[in-house]
Protein backbone atom coordinates (compact mmCIF):
# COMPACT_ATOMS: atom_id res chain seq x y z
CA UNK A 1 0.00 0.00 0.00
CA UNK A 2 1.43 3.46 -1.05
CA UNK A 3 2.10 6.49 1.42
CA UNK A 4 -0.36 8.51 -0.25
CA UNK A 5 -3.22 6.11 -0.15
CA UNK A 6 -2.60 4.80 3.64
CA UNK A 7 -2.42 8.94 3.84
CA UNK A 8 -5.66 8.71 2.63
CA UNK A 9 -7.85 6.04 4.52
CA UNK A 10 -5.97 7.42 7.56
CA UNK A 11 -7.50 11.24 7.02
CA UNK A 12 -10.80 9.37 6.26
CA UNK A 13 -11.12 7.07 8.93
CA UNK A 14 -13.41 8.16 12.21
CA UNK A 15 -11.40 7.41 15.33
CA UNK A 16 -11.55 8.40 19.21
CA UNK A 17 -8.80 9.17 21.26
CA UNK A 18 -8.39 7.29 24.13
CA UNK A 19 -4.95 8.61 25.38
CA UNK A 20 -4.81 12.02 25.96
CA UNK A 21 -3.25 14.60 28.60
CA UNK A 22 -4.86 17.38 28.23
CA UNK A 23 -2.44 19.26 29.82
CA UNK A 24 0.32 17.96 27.57
CA UNK A 25 -1.70 19.13 24.16
CA UNK A 26 0.12 23.07 25.78
CA UNK A 27 1.46 23.99 22.42
CA UNK A 28 4.73 26.37 22.45
CA UNK A 29 2.60 29.68 21.06
CA UNK A 30 -0.54 28.95 23.47
CA UNK A 31 2.20 28.51 26.32
CA UNK A 32 3.35 32.18 25.65
CA UNK A 33 0.18 33.54 25.16
CA UNK A 34 -1.18 32.69 28.77
CA UNK A 35 1.79 33.55 30.32
CA UNK A 36 1.63 37.09 29.35
CA UNK A 37 -2.54 37.51 29.62
CA UNK A 38 -2.04 36.17 33.39
CA UNK A 39 1.72 37.73 34.05
CA UNK A 40 3.38 34.45 34.73
CA UNK A 41 7.36 34.81 33.96
CA UNK A 42 8.57 31.25 31.99
CA UNK A 43 12.42 30.58 31.51
CA UNK A 44 11.85 31.15 28.00
CA UNK A 45 12.22 33.91 25.72
CA UNK A 46 10.93 32.17 22.17
CA UNK A 47 8.55 29.62 20.85
CA UNK A 48 11.80 28.31 19.56
CA UNK A 49 13.30 28.14 22.81
CA UNK A 50 10.56 26.01 24.19
CA UNK A 51 10.83 23.62 21.29
CA UNK A 52 14.38 23.06 22.11
CA UNK A 53 13.92 22.13 25.28
CA UNK A 54 11.94 19.41 24.11
CA UNK A 55 14.49 16.72 24.03
CA UNK A 56 14.27 14.28 26.28
CA UNK A 57 16.11 10.68 27.13
CA UNK A 58 13.58 9.60 29.72
CA UNK A 59 10.11 9.92 30.90
CA UNK A 60 11.44 12.56 33.88
CA UNK A 61 13.08 14.52 31.93
CA UNK A 62 9.91 15.37 30.01
CA UNK A 63 7.76 15.41 33.63
CA UNK A 64 10.14 18.22 34.45
CA UNK A 65 9.28 20.98 31.47
CA UNK A 66 5.60 19.31 31.51
CA UNK A 67 5.18 20.65 34.90
CA UNK A 68 6.94 23.69 34.67
CA UNK A 69 4.31 24.16 31.60
CA UNK A 70 1.59 24.04 33.84
CA UNK A 71 2.50 27.06 35.49
CA UNK A 72 0.66 29.55 32.87
CA UNK A 73 -2.34 27.91 33.68
CA UNK A 74 -4.47 30.11 36.23
CA UNK A 75 -7.99 30.42 35.29
CA UNK A 76 -11.17 29.10 34.04
CA UNK A 77 -10.71 30.37 31.20
CA UNK A 78 -7.14 29.16 30.33
CA UNK A 79 -8.23 25.76 30.98
CA UNK A 80 -11.16 25.65 28.51
CA UNK A 81 -8.88 27.60 26.01
CA UNK A 82 -6.93 24.85 26.31
CA UNK A 83 -9.08 22.28 25.84
CA UNK A 84 -11.21 23.67 22.97
CA UNK A 85 -7.90 24.01 20.98
CA UNK A 86 -7.28 20.39 21.58
CA UNK A 87 -10.70 19.77 20.07
CA UNK A 88 -10.19 21.94 17.38
CA UNK A 89 -7.01 20.00 16.19
CA UNK A 90 -8.92 16.52 16.82
CA UNK A 91 -11.98 17.32 14.62
CA UNK A 92 -9.21 18.06 11.58
CA UNK A 93 -7.65 14.37 12.24
CA UNK A 94 -11.43 13.37 12.11
CA UNK A 95 -11.63 12.52 15.92
CA UNK A 96 -15.19 11.38 16.71
CA UNK A 97 -15.22 10.72 20.28
CA UNK A 98 -12.29 11.32 23.05
CA UNK A 99 -11.28 10.42 26.62
CA UNK A 100 -8.82 12.61 27.81
CA UNK A 101 -7.17 12.65 30.92
CA UNK A 102 -6.39 15.66 33.39
CA UNK A 103 -4.28 16.22 36.33
CA UNK A 104 -6.04 18.04 39.23
CA UNK A 105 -2.83 17.46 41.57
CA UNK A 106 -0.93 19.45 39.38
CA UNK A 107 -2.97 22.59 39.76
CA UNK A 108 -4.13 22.02 43.08
CA UNK A 109 -0.65 22.05 44.80
CA UNK A 110 0.29 25.17 42.65
CA UNK A 111 -3.29 27.07 44.54
CA UNK A 112 -5.39 26.58 41.52
CA UNK A 113 -8.85 25.48 42.51
CA UNK A 114 -9.61 21.95 41.79
CA UNK A 115 -13.41 23.55 40.41
CA UNK A 116 -11.34 26.00 37.91
CA UNK A 117 -9.21 23.39 36.34
CA UNK A 118 -12.43 21.24 35.98
CA UNK A 119 -14.78 23.71 35.10
CA UNK A 120 -13.24 25.12 32.10
CA UNK A 121 -12.43 21.57 30.47
CA UNK A 122 -15.70 20.37 30.84
CA UNK A 123 -16.89 24.09 29.23
CA UNK A 124 -14.88 23.28 26.90
CA UNK A 125 -15.66 19.95 25.87
CA UNK A 126 -19.54 20.78 25.88
CA UNK A 127 -18.80 23.30 23.49
CA UNK A 128 -16.55 21.14 20.99
CA UNK A 129 -19.51 18.40 21.44
CA UNK A 130 -22.16 21.48 20.10
CA UNK A 131 -19.44 22.68 17.68
CA UNK A 132 -17.44 19.53 15.99
CA UNK A 133 -19.98 16.77 17.55
CA UNK A 134 -17.27 15.08 18.92
CA UNK A 135 -18.37 13.11 21.94
CA UNK A 136 -16.61 12.71 25.31
CA UNK A 137 -15.08 11.18 28.64
CA UNK A 138 -12.93 12.75 31.49
CA UNK A 139 -11.02 10.85 33.61
CA UNK A 140 -8.90 12.18 36.55
CA UNK A 141 -5.86 10.65 37.09
CA UNK A 142 -3.75 10.44 40.00
CA UNK A 143 -0.17 11.95 40.09
CA UNK A 144 1.72 8.91 41.31
CA UNK A 145 5.01 10.34 42.40
CA UNK A 146 2.08 11.40 45.45
CA UNK A 147 1.12 9.19 48.48
CA UNK A 148 -2.16 7.66 48.99
CA UNK A 149 -3.38 10.17 50.93
CA UNK A 150 -3.28 13.34 48.66
CA UNK A 151 -4.67 10.89 45.93
CA UNK A 152 -7.43 10.20 48.63
CA UNK A 153 -7.72 14.23 49.06
CA UNK A 154 -8.16 14.69 45.34
CA UNK A 155 -11.22 11.56 44.61
CA UNK A 156 -13.32 13.55 47.65
CA UNK A 157 -12.34 17.42 46.13
CA UNK A 158 -13.86 15.37 42.89
CA UNK A 159 -17.12 14.48 44.80
CA UNK A 160 -19.63 17.27 43.37
CA UNK A 161 -18.28 16.65 39.56
CA UNK A 162 -18.53 12.57 39.52
CA UNK A 163 -21.56 12.88 37.57
CA UNK A 164 -19.22 14.47 34.67
CA UNK A 165 -16.28 12.08 35.21
CA UNK A 166 -16.47 8.99 34.09
CA UNK A 167 -13.11 7.34 35.49
CA UNK A 168 -9.85 8.11 37.37
CA UNK A 169 -6.43 6.91 36.11
CA UNK A 170 -2.82 6.62 37.48
CA UNK A 171 -0.03 8.43 35.75
CA UNK A 172 3.26 10.30 36.44
CA UNK A 173 6.61 8.92 36.91
CA UNK A 174 5.76 5.31 36.83
CA UNK A 175 9.37 3.38 37.93
CA UNK A 176 9.82 3.22 41.62
CA UNK A 177 5.90 3.89 41.89
CA UNK A 178 4.12 0.61 41.08
CA UNK A 179 0.03 0.50 40.77
CA UNK A 180 -0.28 -1.77 44.02
CA UNK A 181 0.75 2.12 45.66
CA UNK A 182 -3.24 3.35 44.81
CA UNK A 183 -4.90 -0.37 45.31
CA UNK A 184 -7.14 1.12 48.00
CA UNK A 185 -8.12 4.55 46.33
CA UNK A 186 -8.87 2.72 43.14
CA UNK A 187 -11.57 0.49 45.04
CA UNK A 188 -12.99 3.80 46.39
CA UNK A 189 -13.07 4.84 43.06
CA UNK A 190 -14.66 1.57 41.82
CA UNK A 191 -16.81 1.75 44.65
CA UNK A 192 -18.20 5.03 43.27
CA UNK A 193 -19.10 4.04 39.96
CA UNK A 194 -16.09 5.29 38.27
CA UNK A 195 -14.30 3.25 35.21
CA UNK A 196 -10.23 2.48 36.02
CA UNK A 197 -7.75 3.06 33.89
CA UNK A 198 -3.70 3.21 34.88
CA UNK A 199 -0.37 3.67 32.87
CA UNK A 200 1.65 0.80 33.48
CA UNK A 201 4.48 -0.85 31.31
CA UNK A 202 5.42 1.94 29.64
CA UNK A 203 9.01 2.50 31.23
CA UNK A 204 7.80 0.14 34.55
CA UNK A 205 8.05 -3.79 34.07
CA UNK A 206 5.57 -6.63 33.22
CA UNK A 207 4.69 -7.26 36.64
CA UNK A 208 3.07 -3.13 36.72
CA UNK A 209 0.71 -4.88 34.50
CA UNK A 210 -0.36 -7.74 36.51
CA UNK A 211 -0.57 -4.98 39.10
CA UNK A 212 -2.98 -2.89 37.73
CA UNK A 213 -4.93 -6.12 36.70
CA UNK A 214 -5.17 -7.87 39.57
CA UNK A 215 -4.73 -5.14 42.56
CA UNK A 216 -6.44 -2.00 40.63
CA UNK A 217 -8.40 -4.25 38.73
CA UNK A 218 -8.60 -1.91 35.59
CA UNK A 219 -10.49 -1.58 32.71
CA UNK A 220 -7.99 -0.39 30.37
CA UNK A 221 -4.60 0.11 30.29
CA UNK A 222 -2.67 2.83 29.27
CA UNK A 223 1.00 2.23 27.22
CA UNK A 224 1.56 -1.51 27.94
CA UNK A 225 4.27 -1.87 25.81
CA UNK A 226 6.53 -4.07 28.36
CA UNK A 227 3.42 -6.74 28.77
CA UNK A 228 4.88 -8.19 25.26
CA UNK A 229 7.97 -9.46 27.65
CA UNK A 230 5.48 -11.47 29.22
CA UNK A 231 4.12 -14.10 27.33
CA UNK A 232 1.64 -15.36 30.37
CA UNK A 233 0.78 -11.78 30.69
CA UNK A 234 -0.41 -11.45 26.73
CA UNK A 235 -2.53 -14.28 27.29
CA UNK A 236 -3.90 -12.67 30.02
CA UNK A 237 -4.69 -9.54 28.49
CA UNK A 238 -6.11 -11.37 25.33
CA UNK A 239 -8.42 -13.61 27.30
CA UNK A 240 -9.42 -10.78 29.32
CA UNK A 241 -9.86 -8.43 26.12
CA UNK A 242 -8.57 -5.74 27.57
CA UNK A 243 -7.32 -2.22 25.25
CA UNK A 244 -4.12 -1.23 25.32
CA UNK A 245 -3.74 2.64 24.52
CA UNK A 246 -0.19 2.74 22.81
CA UNK A 247 1.19 6.01 21.74
CA UNK A 248 3.89 5.76 18.98
CA UNK A 249 5.47 9.04 18.96
CA UNK A 250 5.27 9.48 22.72
CA UNK A 251 6.81 6.09 23.06
CA UNK A 252 10.12 7.18 20.47
CA UNK A 253 10.49 11.07 22.11
CA UNK A 254 10.85 9.66 25.65
CA UNK A 255 13.29 6.79 24.15
CA UNK A 256 10.90 3.74 25.34
CA UNK A 257 11.86 2.55 21.99
CA UNK A 258 15.12 3.42 19.99
CA UNK A 259 13.13 3.52 16.23
CA UNK A 260 9.42 4.15 15.32
CA UNK A 261 9.82 0.84 13.48
CA UNK A 262 10.29 -0.87 16.87
CA UNK A 263 6.78 0.32 18.02
CA UNK A 264 4.94 -2.54 19.21
CA UNK A 265 1.46 -1.82 17.79
CA UNK A 266 2.16 -4.14 14.70
CA UNK A 267 3.05 -7.34 16.82
CA UNK A 268 -0.22 -6.89 19.24
CA UNK A 269 -2.62 -6.68 16.26
CA UNK A 270 -1.06 -9.61 14.86
CA UNK A 271 -1.42 -11.79 18.70
CA UNK A 272 -4.99 -10.23 18.97
CA UNK A 273 -4.56 -7.49 21.19
CA UNK A 274 -6.70 -4.99 20.85
CA UNK A 275 -4.22 -1.87 20.41
CA UNK A 276 -5.07 1.65 19.91
CA UNK A 277 -3.07 4.51 18.87
CA UNK A 278 -2.98 7.93 20.54
CA UNK A 279 -0.82 11.06 20.93
CA UNK A 280 -0.62 11.35 24.44
CA UNK A 281 1.60 14.47 25.06
CA UNK A 282 1.04 15.81 21.51
CA UNK A 283 2.41 19.12 22.02
CA UNK A 284 5.43 17.84 23.43
CA UNK A 285 6.03 14.69 21.01
CA UNK A 286 5.52 15.75 17.79
CA UNK A 287 2.18 15.37 17.09
CA UNK A 288 -1.58 14.57 17.02
CA UNK A 289 -3.99 11.28 15.98
CA UNK A 290 -3.18 11.12 12.62
CA UNK A 291 0.63 12.27 12.63
CA UNK A 292 0.72 8.82 15.01
CA UNK A 293 -1.46 6.67 12.73
CA UNK A 294 1.17 8.11 9.56
CA UNK A 295 4.80 7.44 11.56
CA UNK A 296 3.69 4.03 12.28
CA UNK A 297 1.64 2.87 9.65
CA UNK A 298 4.76 3.70 7.07
CA UNK A 299 7.09 2.42 9.66
CA UNK A 300 5.26 -1.01 9.90
CA UNK A 301 4.14 -0.77 6.81
CA UNK A 302 0.44 -1.28 8.02
CA UNK A 303 -1.99 -2.36 5.48
CA UNK A 304 -6.29 -1.01 5.49
CA UNK A 305 -6.93 -3.93 7.10
CA UNK A 306 -4.89 -3.10 9.98
CA UNK A 307 -5.29 0.34 9.76
CA UNK A 308 -9.34 -0.35 9.62
CA UNK A 309 -9.24 -2.93 13.27
CA UNK A 310 -6.73 0.32 14.94
CA UNK A 311 -9.57 2.73 14.13
CA UNK A 312 -12.33 -0.20 15.17
CA UNK A 313 -10.06 -0.89 18.49
CA UNK A 314 -10.23 3.09 19.44
CA UNK A 315 -14.06 2.93 19.57
CA UNK A 316 -14.74 -0.45 20.71
CA UNK A 317 -12.51 -0.16 23.80
CA UNK A 318 -13.94 3.28 24.52
CA UNK A 319 -16.82 3.75 27.70
CA UNK A 320 -19.30 4.58 25.31
CA UNK A 321 -22.25 2.48 25.68
CA UNK A 322 -22.57 -0.58 23.06
CA UNK A 323 -24.98 1.29 20.68
CA UNK A 324 -22.55 4.36 20.22
CA UNK A 325 -20.08 1.92 19.63
CA UNK A 326 -21.16 0.15 17.06
CA UNK A 327 -22.38 3.22 15.23
CA UNK A 328 -19.12 4.70 15.44
CA UNK A 329 -17.81 0.93 14.10
CA UNK A 330 -19.98 0.99 11.19
CA UNK A 331 -19.00 4.52 10.12
CA UNK A 332 -15.25 2.79 10.06
CA UNK A 333 -16.37 -0.35 8.19
CA UNK A 334 -18.77 1.99 5.55
CA UNK A 335 -15.05 4.11 5.05
CA UNK A 336 -13.56 0.93 4.51
CA UNK A 337 -15.12 -1.07 2.13
CA UNK A 338 -16.00 2.49 -0.15
CA UNK A 339 -12.49 2.15 -0.25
Amino acid sequence: MDDARRDRLIAMLPKAELHLHIEGSLEPEMLFALAERNNVRIPFATVEEVRAAYAFSNLQDFLDIYYQGMAVLLKEQDFFDLTFAYLERAYADNVRHVEIFFDPQGHTERGVAFDTAIGGILRALKAGQAQFGISHRLILCFLRHLDEAAAFATLAEAEPWLDQIAGVGLDSSEVGHPPSKFARVFAAARAKGLKLVAHAGEEGPPDYVWEALDQLHVDRIDHGNRALEDERLVQRIIADGQTLTVCPLSNLKLCVIDRIDDSPVRTMLARGIRATVNSDDPAYFGGYVNANFRAVAKALDLDSAQLVQLAENSFSGSFLPDPEKAAHIAAVHAVAAAG
